[in-house]
């Protein structure tokens, strides 16, 4: 039995070796992509005069649809940034998703609207729309504000698809904030599309907490306050700057978060628009529309932009933050059983041969095989039978090495955007780093592993996101 066990401990260590070390080589990889991406994006629009796109007849037409639903602390300043987007051709569509607060209430007092009637298909299924509401005040023109039943976030932005008018559409939350040049620097690649069609564009999301925002405008970006929301800054630069950048790269990009991206709406309605069976519908509307082109033979292209565009209220507190991340399992699981059919598929090119598996082993799996080798490890202790110089010498590689990735999306950060300005926001963000992989890392990945069981129970609620507000920040 001895033997047996020094046998399975054996094959333990080396399994353990050898994960550890494709890990570290795939995010080397990775880095290496994301430098040589982002420089090549710099070169390319260091001297772009986004003036002129304003001023172009040939910019296309956009249409920004924001669903809302319980938004009465922001929604007010939300829709006036939305207005004041430095673009010429766009309309604001606003849907509120049976909100049980008053925010509709002060959407119709804010902005001067009454009920009109409108004609819309329902190009794709969602609730009963209740009512379509533009403003009598000719400054809000832009404005248009969907009333509907509540279905949840993929049913509210399929029925902004609906009521849309224009070919390109731009989904962003309503409690975010955009960077007013931000349709802009979206459009770009859609204008510049030649052999490719580009059938959808994302950019960097960053987090809003303890900035100093007045009319829906960031005024001053400061580094957050409590260690939570900065560790997500922390994460949040690593995801955007160095794993999404390197992914379009190798076009294998499977996300364009649900914060804000733009998509070809016609290529949208004819994939089936939102899915309705997945709390994760922005992964799963970009996987979707990817295997139509596909399916169709069609050339076609994802893009990702490292500006950032846009700006986000993150969970600070614990409770909060584990239902988001239960959220994203959930969803992330059940995208991968929806499109199961793209692993290691040859017809899917890069998206199957890289993408997907990537997505399946180090976004997935990745937390499940941690929480199984941190059980062993206690089973080890507990029997005295852990090889401890091993495993002080594997702990302390991976911190070090989790700290140096880290870092190194920091200095991406100061190199390139350079958007905390003060110094003692910077080596916050540097000791943040030593402090994420002991105390936030092993909490996100025991929430992973509770969205896995809330999978396994059937659980489809998204949970209540409770936010503090800008204004509060």
């Amino acid at each position: 039995m001895e033997s047996a066990f020094d046998i399975l401990r054996f094959l333990a260590y080396h399994a353990i070796f050898i994960i550890t070390v494709l890990i570290f080589t795939t995010y080397l990889i990775l880095t290496v992509f994301s430098a040589v991406s982002l420089r090549k994006y710099l070169r390319k629009n260091s001297y772009v005069d986004y003036n002129s796109i304003v001023s172009s007849p040939l910019a296309p037409s956009l249409s920004v649809i924001a669903p809302a639903y319980n938004e009465s602390r922001t929604i007010v300043d939300n829709i006036r940034t939305l207005l004041s987007l430095y673009y010429n051709n766009y309309e604001v569509v606003v849907i509120n998703d049976g909100s049980s607060d008053d925010s509709l209430d002060k959407i119709i007092k804010a902005y001067e609207l009454e009920k009109v009637n409108y004609y819309f298909d329902y190009h794709l299924p969602c609730e009963r729309i209740r009512g379509v509401y533009k403003s009598q005040n000719r400054s809000f023109k832009r404005l248009t504000v969907i009333d509907k039943q509540n279905g949840g976030k993929a049913d509210t932005l399929n029925a902004g698809l609906n009521v849309c008018r224009n070919d390109l559409v731009v989904s962003i939350d309503a409690d975010s904030i955009m960077e007013p040049d931000a349709l802009l620097k979206l459009v770009k690649p859609f204008m510049e599309a030649k052999e490719k069609r580009v059938i959808g564009a994302g950019g960097v999301i960053r987090i809003a907490n303890s900035c100093e925002i007045s009319g829906g405008h960031i005024k001053k970006v400061n580094l957050p306050k409590q260690f939570l929301p900065r560790a997500q800054v922390m994460e949040y630069t690593r995801a955007f700057l160095m794993g999404r950048m390197a992914w379009s790269e190798l076009d294998g990009l499977l996300l364009i978060s649900g914060a804000l991206g733009m998509f070809d709406r016609e290529i949208v309605i004819q994939s089936g628009g939102y899915s309705t069976n997945t709390v994760g519908e922005d992964m799963e509307l970009v996987v979707r529309i990817r295997r139509y082109m596909a399916d169709n033979k069609l050339d076609y292209d994802v893009v990702y932009i490292p500006d950032p565009l846009c700006w986000t209220e993150v969970p600070s507190n614990w409770k909060i933050l584990a239902r988001q991340r239960s959220r994203w399992t959930r969803g992330t699981m059940e995208t991968l059983i929806t499109h199961r059919k793209l692993f290691f598929n040859r017809k899917y090119g890069k998206l199957g041969m890289l993408g997907y598996p990537y997505w399946l082993v180090f976004e997935y799996l990745a937390p499940i095989i941690e929480f199984l080798g941190i059980l062993w490890f206690f089973f080890l202790v507990i029997t005295d039978r852990l090889n401890w110089p091993f495993f002080l010498l594997l702990t302390g590689f991976v911190y070090f090495f989790a700290v140096s990735l880290s870092i190194w999306a920091v200095l991406f950060e100061e190199i390139t955007f350079h958007k905390y300005e003060k110094r003692r926001d910077v080596l916050k963000l540097m000791g943040t780093a030593f402090l994420e992989p002991v105390f936030y890392h092993p909490m996100v990945m025991l929430m992973s592993i509770k969205g896995n069981i809330d999978k396994l129970f059937n659980k489809k609620s998204w949970g209540k996101m409770e936010r503090k507000g800008f204004s509060k920040s």
